[in-house]
């Protein structure tokens, strides 16, 4: 019997078991599929979140896929939203306005070769897709194309392509510029290589910065944090896999750095996100689990005086999983945390030093040894509360918070 129809008995059953429980009077999602209930989502342990659908990375990818990274659009015109999932032969666009109920619309195929490593990010309703695939370069794809699927699901093409790298590792837009930042490419040692967007169907080149060698993951923001220095400044957080980078990439002619960070025990500096007043640094290090034996550790870091970044404290998670990609939306830190799936942890006492798990949903329920395997990526910027998670093995995971 195949897994997800396991799933689905197992869901039955537990719900059934529990239908007079107080817990289901507890606000689930009413339209949730598989209701958080005594701690499981169907075949999912859960805390504080439902699962309101799942695709399968088959579904997504087509047969032998795995999933990778994710992304998210919101029609400005419909209000609809849509996952944006790469898988290893694909991108896939899945309609999620009905979250219990969603609509796989097709796929854009990869522009050469399969490869493990896709990213997707979103600037002026075009995906702008980069993979560690030899040739690959960048897609563009119009996304306002979605609207008119009738037959889904479809095989799209692009709408144009950028040669000027040919694999790269990850891509990162400043939506306020209409830059987009290629990183670990093989161009500029690996290095940010800057490319113009605000025409998104004829991207150029704009440089690019080598110094610091190669950067794994970035984000890229138009500042206007604490440090009145940079105020306005275009101002690029590199996670540069020994150790964390600021550059002040204003003057794409001559982007300069600003300083840099490390810290005790770095396995490797994998990926970082800002809390949304620009104070702190999150940082995800995505070996430090493997290589000196801690619970998932997540670093946090003082970026008040950008010439000046200092360590802040570290959190540990409640589980041995390797904590991948973080994001933050208000006062929650939400971890795509590999074999532990998504964990929201409260943030609104960091200035103390405090930081608190509030949720979770473990899309990798066999276990959550640490190893890679599970959940890949968290979109959580829906404004509606859905949220995306891409696993490996499992594919588009839609989850929300009970209400």
């Amino acid at each position: 019997m195949k897994f997800n129809t396991w799933v689905l008995i197992a869901s039955a059953m537990i719900m059934f078991s529990n239908c007079s429980n107080e817990e289901t009077n507890e606000n689930p999602s009413s339209d949730a599929q598989f209701p958080c209930i005594n701690g499981m989502a169907g075949n999912y342990p859960c805390g504080d979140f439902d699962l309101m659908s799942h695709i399968s990375v088959e579904e997504l990818g087509g047969t032998g896929a795995e999933g990778n990274d994710s992304w998210g659009w919101t029609d400005p015109e419909t209000g609809k939203e849509y996952a944006l999932i790469g898988t290893t032969t694909s991108s896939a666009f899945v309609d999620i306005s009905d979250a219990a109920n969603p609509i796989f619309l097709g796929r854009l195929p990869t522009a050469t070769v399969n490869s493990l490593w896709r990213d997707i990010k979103v600037y002026n309703n075009h995906a702008f897709i980069v993979s560690e695939a030899p040739g690959h370069g960048m897609q563009v794809f119009d996304l306002t194309r979605l609207r008119n699927v009738e037959n889904p699901p479809e095989t799209f093409t692009t709408d144009a392509n950028y040669n000027a790298f040919g694999n790269a590792h990850n891509i990162v837009i400043d939506e306020v510029s209409g830059f987009a930042y290629i990183v670990g490419s093989n161009t500029f040692g690996g290095g940010p290589h800057f490319v113009n967007i605000q025409n998104p169907i004829n991207p150029t080149s704009a440089g690019g910065y080598a110094s610091d060698s190669y950067s794994h993951d970035a984000q890229v923001v138009t500042y206007n944090g604490p440090d009145s220095d940079y105020t306005g400044k275009e101002i690029l957080i590199g996670s540069n896999e020994n150790e964390i980078v600021i550059v002040d990439v204003t003057d794409k002619n001559a982007p300069t750095q600003i300083s840099t960070i490390d810290y005790s025990n770095i396995g490797y500096t994998h990926q970082g996100w800002f809390t949304e007043d620009l104070t702190y640094f999150i940082l995800g290090d995505e070996l430090d689990e493997i290589n000196f034996g801690s619970n998932s550790r997540t670093l946090v870091f003082d970026f008040t005086d950008l010439d000046n970044p200092t360590f802040k404290m570290e959190y540990l998670g409640p589980t041995a999983a390797i904590d991948h990609n973080v994001y933050v939306v208000g006062n929650t830190l939400y971890i795509a945390n590999y074999s532990a799936g998504l964990r929201a942890v409260d943030i609104s006492n960091i200035d103390s030093g405090v930081m608190v798990e509030t949720g979770y949903i473990d899309t990798f329920p066999e276990n959550n040894n640490t190893a890679f395997n599970g959940a890949w990526n968290i979109y959580p910027f829906f404004d509606s509360g859905n949220i995306v998670v891409s696993d490996i093995e499992g594919g588009l995971f839609i989850v929300r918070r009970k209400e």
